[in-house]
């Protein structure tokens, strides 16, 4: 068992806060929410201050912010339909790009690990791949329209061009670049969820991937590639995902976000219930029928819905979360 502990509470944004992402450093990090603004906040001793405010690149709310691998660059995703790109080569933060084609708002964006790539999801059910042709130049590669819903999260494999994506149409859809035409296409569809996926992580090895769901569970799923020991059989010589746990029982309403830790292997849900739980895998637990306890669960985080958790990628046991009441909290969990 492990217990998560609040280190601090931190304000500024007006209204909802939809979005926290760390550097990678793990010494500052961004925010964004319904009033439109992005907080750039940074470390000072055992204190985090806001550095600098982004007012000018949304319309309307903002869904989500990730920093590029590099630490150099900010993306947002708005309601708008834009995804601003910022980057502080001049010394200050400046919007030095906005990404228009979406047709409605855009839930999510996230950054390939190479920093070469973007993606980005809308409610328009498209999934758009953009590529990184200069510190202001994207250019869009793909549009996939995979899904037969709103799409609300796009999440990078950490080491392969591999993307996965969520949608209200309760699946999860696989996309990698075909090496022969050069197209992206969608190569699996993960269903299992009987509602709104909201949210997927990968592990530390991209072997692995979490989603959660407005039907309150959390499913792990397993890659097997081609040539797998275990001789399951991959049509088209394409790695398929199965669902290899179900975590039921624990969220009394929607799990709005997942995060799985690359240091500690740990799991974090964001949930509608006010709570945040963390899940660990058990000892000798075996890959094909894995078994994932609650090892803690803060029952009332935050006084409304959790939107969002993020493990620190350079601080073991450190978590990031914010609420629809207007607060960011940093936890520390200890064992």
């Amino acid at each position: 068992m492990g217990k998560l502990i609040e280190q601090i509470a931190l304000q500024g944004h007006k209204g909802r806060i939809w979005g926290v992402d760390w550097h990678f450093k793990g010494n500052a990090f961004a925010s964004c929410g319904e009033d439109k603004t992005i907080r750039i906040w940074a470390q000072n001793g055992s204190n985090w201050t806001t550095k600098t405010i982004l007012s000018d690149g949304h319309q309307r709310t903002i869904r989500e912010v990730a920093w590029s691998p590099c630490g150099q660059f900010l993306a947002s995703a708005s309601f708008d339909a834009t995804t601003a790109i910022w980057s502080k080569t001049s010394g200050e933060f400046e919007c030095n790009a906005t990404l228009e084609g979406h047709e409605n708002e855009v839930k999510s964006v996230s950054w390939s690990t190479s920093g070469g790539l973007l993606a980005t999801c809308s409610r328009d059910k498209s999934v758009w791949i953009w590529e990184v042709a200069g510190d202001d130049e994207f250019e869009c590669a793909a549009v996939m329209n995979s899904h037969s819903q709103d799409v609300k999260k796009v999440v990078w494999h950490p080491y392969e061009e591999v993307l996965a994506s969520a949608s209200y149409d309760n699946t999860i859809k696989l996309y990698k670049e075909n090496t022969l035409d050069s197209d992206w296409e969608c190569t699996a569809t993960l269903a299992s969820h009987t509602s709104t996926v909201w949210s997927i992580a990968f592990d530390e090895f991209g072997k692995r991937l979490a989603s959660c769901s407005d039907d309150k569970t959390i499913k792990i799923w397993q890659s097997y590639p081609p040539g797998n020991e275990e001789g399951i059989p991959t049509p088209d010589n394409e790695t398929i995902w199965k669902c290899v746990c179900t975590i039921s029982g624990e969220h009394t309403r929607a799990v709005y976000d997942i995060s799985w830790c690359h240091k500690t292997g740990l799991i974090a849900t964001a949930c509608g219930d006010d709570s945040i739980r963390i899940f660990k895998e058990d000892e000798g637990s075996s890959k094909n029928e894995p078994n994932f306890s609650l090892v803690t669960a803060v029952d009332k985080a935050h006084l409304q819905d959790v939107n969002c958790v993020k493990w620190n990628p350079a601080v073991p046991g450190q978590l990031m979360s914010c609420s629809d009441d207007g607060n960011i909290k940093i936890w520390n969990f200890v064992e």
